[in-house]
């Protein structure tokens, strides 16, 4: 267990220097594009580097650490939970961004300056990840520096059956997001936490359960046994088409797009009760013209 205890102590790190960093740029950065960007970058370096770990933990923990998955699910729980408290409202995520400028939520020179902060924090994360690797601080380490070099691919289904199935992971944790888009933090958070573990305990060992093109690339791309085209299909076209598809279910429409709803009727948001109409109707009536009514005129001789 001496190495589920040093990758245990890298996560609490990794989340605190990410928030030194956060705070940094509070203080130091003008509070519009700048600080987002910051975060952004925080956001991703702080994910991808708690994927890598424990990814490495659920591919040797259970042969070369003595724990189980049941472990590992657990540290991604926590995990989640803490990358949604601590983020800022980062989303560390490409199809997040890509939704917010759906929804006209964000700008394209902002939407894409946050794509470019997300991949630099994914290779950060990346390089550093490896180079704590090296170190060989345990013996989980020690293995992995063994066997990284032949890493394999994590596409472990037929290609459509994995673009398909990160898609579905996407739609599902896209519905569950604009679902919870204005609850309280303490009801989202711990809801997406178990999203994300739920749905990489189901879709985990087919793709990986990514649908996030950034942690995909960080985690993934680099090791043999598909294309560099069988990635883009799989980690990049399918979550997007999964944002799409839960995008438009929810919305009725992309904002970005087009302003008509496709699926749903637009309705008065406000009912005036039957009551109300009926007596309004009665008081427009001339007063001659109503039910058991008298006529005020008056026959003249």
């Amino acid at each position: 267990m001496d190495g589920l205890n040093v990758s245990i102590a890298f996560f609490f790190v990794v989340i605190g220097v990410c928030q030194v960093l956060r705070w940094l740029s509070k203080r130091l950065l003008s509070p519009g594009t700048q600080s987002c960007l910051a975060r952004e970058f925080a956001g991703s370096f702080q994910l991808c580097t708690g994927c890598l770990e424990l990814r490495m933990l659920m591919d040797i923990g259970p042969w070369g650490g003595g724990f189980g998955q049941d472990v590992v699910l657990t540290l991604l729980f926590l995990l989640s939970a803490a990358h949604g408290a601590s983020s800022q409202g980062a989303s560390a995520n490409p199809t997040v961004c890509v939704q917010e400028f759906l929804l006209l939520q964000s700008g394209l020179l902002p939407t894409a300056a946050k794509l470019l902060a997300q991949a630099a924090g994914a290779g950060l994360a990346w390089a550093l990840t490896r180079l704590y690797w090296s170190w060989e601080l345990s013996q989980l380490h020690f293995i992995q520096n063994l066997i990284a070099p032949e890493c394999s691919s994590s596409i472990r289904a037929p290609l459509p059956h994995a673009a398909l199935l990160e898609g579905s992971c996407s739609f599902l944790f896209h519905l569950v997001l604009l679902r919870l888009g204005q609850s309280h933090a303490l009801c989202r958070v711990p809801v997406l936490a178990a999203t994300v573990t739920f749905l990489t305990y189901t879709a985990g060992p087919f793709t990986g359960a990514f649908f996030n093109p950034a942690l995909a690339t960080a985690t993934t791309f680099q090791c043999s046994g598909s294309s560099f085209w069988d990635y883009i299909q799989v980690y990049w076209l399918g979550p997007l088409a999964g944002m799409l598809a839960a995008l438009l279910l929810f919305q009725g429409n992309i904002p970005r797009l087009f302003q008509k709803n496709l699926l749903y009727s637009q309705k008065s948001k406000y009912k005036v009760p039957k009551a109300k109409v009926v007596a309004q109707l009665e008081r427009d009536k001339p007063q001659g013209k109503r039910k058991g009514g008298k006529s005020h005129s008056e026959p003249r001789a």
